[in-house]
């Protein structure tokens, strides 16, 4: 293979430990390589760089395992030209050898320059990613605990939920605190109710007569002191992430002209992505990059289309819908054939797409 990286390096991380390979030339020009295994400790990494700075290392390849890679990068990305590249990719590459460590592999690679660089953001937007998605795990978890606020209720006779929309809205969560304070007279829970709830005070007397013993009050109050917590922090999330986005505020404001997408949504695509699209070469590879093109494989015919390929650590692709996509057509699948005996096949008329929107 020919030689692009006249000094190229490769790290094998794990858990515990980083192996590092050299390709660099000697005395008499002939190319050697020199490995060596690290720490993965903070200590470990620096003495890591220390020894990349030897060798006059020109560029540090690094393959994506897991979280693992991160620590080294986040030492080496201001001293080295880095460069994290996809297991699948390294893997479709003809000529390994059984033989050949991954690191002393990848090294290899690198010289040959054969490798393509994954897309890694700056460190601001890095960090601001780690805020928006742990952001959206409390959002998740608020979500599961008002589920479970739901169904204790149940469980007690509560059908606080039948009656209002939003059970965690301002009646219903009066009605709850009164509830968990003590207050199990139906006519007085129902009392708490505020303007268009006290339309269905009478409704709300049935719902709120159950069996409200010391027991629920424990239990649906541990939950309420459980969702307060989170909202608490996703409260602060939220400042944090306002406060880290000043410096794109003109992107931030451009996002939000689009149609359905609102600040949280600019928020999570700005996180992601970045504000510096002259890293994507066309719409269709910033398409492609968080899973939401479909895979490019031969399939026959007939068969279903192929699914998008997975995003960034699962995060775009687990994600809703964008907003775009939900003013989408519904899927024109004619339905199936009626059978000739069936007493409704004469009433079948002929089928059209429908213009139905969702």
């Amino acid at each position: 293979m020919d030689t692009i990286v006249e000094r190229p390096a490769a790290l094998d991380v794990h858990k515990a430990q980083v192996t590092a390979c050299v390709r660099a030339p000697d005395d008499r020009g002939e190319r050697v390589e020199h490995v060596a295994v690290f720490p993965a400790t903070v200590r470990g990494l620096l003495g890591l760089r220390d020894w990349l700075v030897g060798h006059a290392v020109q560029q540090v390849v690094i393959e994506a395992t897991g979280v693992y890679w991160k620590a080294p990068w986040a030492i080496l990305e201001d001293e080295f030209e880095c460069l994290l590249v996809n297991a699948r990719h390294v893997k479709q590459l003809p000529g390994r050898k059984t033989d050949v460590s991954d690191a002393a592999w990848l090294c290899r690679l690198a010289e040959a320059g054969l490798l393509q660089t994954s897309f890694v953001p700056p460190k601001p937007i890095r960090q601001l990613r780690n805020l928006t998605r742990y952001r959206k795990t409390q959002i998740q978890e608020r979500s599961r605990e008002v589920n479970r606020l739901n169904k204790a209720l149940a469980d007690a006779g509560i059908k606080l939920d039948c009656v209002a929309a939003d059970v965690m809205g301002k009646s219903g969560r009066d009605m709850l605190d009164a509830l968990v304070a003590g207050e199990t007279d139906p006519d007085v829970l129902a009392q708490l109710a505020r303007r268009q709830m006290r339309k269905k005070i009478p409704a709300l007397r049935d719902a709120l007569a159950g069996h409200f013993d010391e027991h629920y009050r424990l239990w649906i109050g541990a939950i309420l002191a459980h969702i307060d917590f989170l909202d608490a922090h996703i409260e602060r999330l939220t400042e944090a992430i306002e406060q880290q986005l000043r410096p794109f505020a003109p992107a931030v404001e451009l996002l939000c002209t689009v149609v359905g997408i609102q600040r949280r949504g600019t928020q999570c695509i700005l996180a992601e992505i970045g504000a510096d699209m002259t890293r994507f070469p066309s719409p269709r590879h910033l398409a492609s990059w968080p899973g939401q093109a479909r895979a490019t494989t031969s399939r026959p015919a007939n068969a279903a289309p192929a699914a998008p390929a997975m995003g960034p650590n699962g995060w775009t692709s687990r994600s809703r819908k964008p907003p775009w996509q939900r003013f989408a057509s519904r899927p024109t699948t004619p339905p199936r054939n009626t059978s000739a005996s069936s007493p409704d096949a004469a009433t079948n008329a002929p089928w059209a797409p429908s213009s139905t929107h969702c």
